[in-house]
């Protein structure tokens, strides 16, 4: 699968027309319907006004290629996280209604239920929280996925030494698998060096970037 042209054809082409006119020239083309530039995800030329002008160095930066695909890797976790925060804001409300169908609870165990039920409500919300910042690429997203992620490895190992099933293994692996690739492809808590490094990454897979070395070079 091409993830560049599938981005494109949902959310169109991205063109600019730097000011350098060496560079311009190697992203510009003739067409028998006038002028076409090429698209800085793609590499397709299309036809018509670029979508934006100015220095070279203020080209946007889109997501392309690995960038591209990590993006939706991200939002598949995001929506995992949804999911789960639904799961468990159903377990707080089934909680709270045990709670208030059993009139034989002590106060002690109606006071236990409440707290449960606060804690899956918690819970729930830090879901909710990762999955937004995860779903829109925010760095903060990746941190606090990672730091809440990790938080609740412990209890999830304590839960697989008590009883092994799918579902436990399939959550704790899913964490893990996550935890793992923010760290290591997103670059965390300074590991493969940082955001600086992250940064660099990004902005050398720019195809601007691309045609400015081969137009300089």
């Amino acid at each position: 699968m091409d993830w560049n042209l599938r981005a494109c054809s949902r959310r169109g082409h991205a063109t600019y027309a730097p000011d350098d006119e060496a560079l311009a020239a190697r992203l510009q083309a003739s067409t028998p319907v006038g002028e076409a530039w090429r698209c800085l995800r793609c590499g397709t030329f299309v036809p018509g006004e670029p979508a934006g002008r100015g220095p070279a160095d203020q080209a946007p930066i889109v997501l392309r290629g690995r960038a591209l695909r990590d993006a939706t890797v991200l939002r598949l976790f995001a929506v995992e996280r949804w999911v789960r925060a639904v799961i468990l804001v159903l377990l707080g409300v089934a909680v709270l209604r045990l709670e208030s169908d059993a009139c034989a609870l002590s106060s002690l165990s109606t006071a236990t239920l409440t707290w449960v039920a606060i804690a899956l409500f918690t819970y729930g919300a830090i879901q909710v929280a990762e999955g937004v910042g995860l779903w829109s690429l925010q760095r903060w997203g990746e941190y606090l996925a990672v730091v809440a992620t990790s938080l609740f490895l412990p209890l999830e190992v304590y839960e697989l030494t008590e009883k092994i099933t799918w579902v436990r293994v399939l959550a704790f692996a899913v964490n893990i698998a996550l935890v793992v690739y923010l760290v290591v492809s997103k670059r965390l808590f300074g590991a493969r060096g940082g955001r600086a490094a992250y940064e660099r990454e990004r902005a050398s897979e720019s195809l601007l970037e691309v045609e400015a070395s081969a137009a300089h070079g």
